[in-house]
């Protein structure tokens, strides 16, 4: 599933279509991907508008038009936003084409767990209400004591995956950050030091900050000496100790780290 990091690159690639007016809207309406979204207002607002600006936040983006036409898309698992030459044809899986005169903007998903949103007026409260982003100020390490505290019976992986208080972090980031801070993904939460907790705070900072600096860019992998570029070996190593690493079901989700470093 895209994170964090995969969601700012995919928001840049549609920076393509910046300042130029949209000719034509294809929709799939009535599907899973679109549930809820009136398809004829969406053709009506964003055929003749212009796109403005977007911005991501954890896992959506936002992409503003002229007229105050405001479009929301969720990855989920599988989509992927492209650019294809202005005469492109969509397939059953593109639920959604923004046709300009030089280019089209397309959002593809095969599985349709991701999400397409509309909005007309000022900024939709589906964005406003979102939590404070990793990056923002008041992510600080009160906030994070006070969250991971609150869950002392739950693991400490599956805390870091709660989207409302650490967004747009998923399974690799997880990873990747309680193996920089050394701690088991399978610590509960009520088990951590408070230095530990601090630790916990300044990886998830410094991980996705690195992150949006080099795979939120283009797509380029995270820096050498990461666990990022073992943990998808079925024979992965620390890239620290040179442990083999262990691999088990942690929050629900496949999860890998070192026994030896990670206590």
């Amino acid at each position: 599933m895209p994170e964090l990091a995969e969601v700012e690159y995919y928001r840049r690639v549609w920076d393509a279509g910046l300042r130029q007016p949209v000719t034509r809207v294809h929709i799939h309406a009535g599907k899973r991907v679109t549930r809820g979204v009136d398809a004829l207002a969406v053709v009506n607002a964003l055929t003749g508008a212009k796109l403005l600006g977007s911005e991501a936040h954890a896992k959506q983006m936002l992409f503003r038009f002229s007229g105050n036409a405001w479009l929301g898309l969720h990855l989920g698992m599988t989509g992927k936003l492209s650019v294809a030459p202005p005469d492109f044809q969509p397939d059953r899986h593109d639920h959604l084409v923004l046709f300009q005169k030089k280019q089209a903007l397309v959002f593809r998903d095969p599985r349709m767990f991701g999400r397409v949103r509309f909005h007309e007026g000022k900024t939709p409260e589906w964005w406003t209400d979102l939590p404070p982003a990793i990056a923002a100020p008041e992510f600080t390490a009160a906030l994070v004591r006070d969250f991971l505290n609150r869950r002392a019976k739950l693991t400490v992986k599956a805390a870091i995956l709660m989207q409302e208080r650490f967004p747009g972090v998923g399974n690799w980031m997880a990873d990747e950050i309680l193996w920089q801070a050394r701690i088991s993904p399978k610590r509960l939460c009520g088990t951590l030091k408070p230095a530990e907790v601090t630790a916990v705070w300044k990886r998830t900072k410094s991980v996705c900050a690195e992150a949006l600096a080099t795979v939120g860019v283009d797509f380029s992998d995270p820096p050498k000496g990461w666990l990022f570029h073992t943990r998808w070996s079925s024979k992965g190593k620390c890239p620290r100790c040179g442990a083999s690493l262990k691999t088990a079901q942690v929050g629900g989700r496949t999860t890998r780290w070192c026994g030896k470093c990670q206590r």
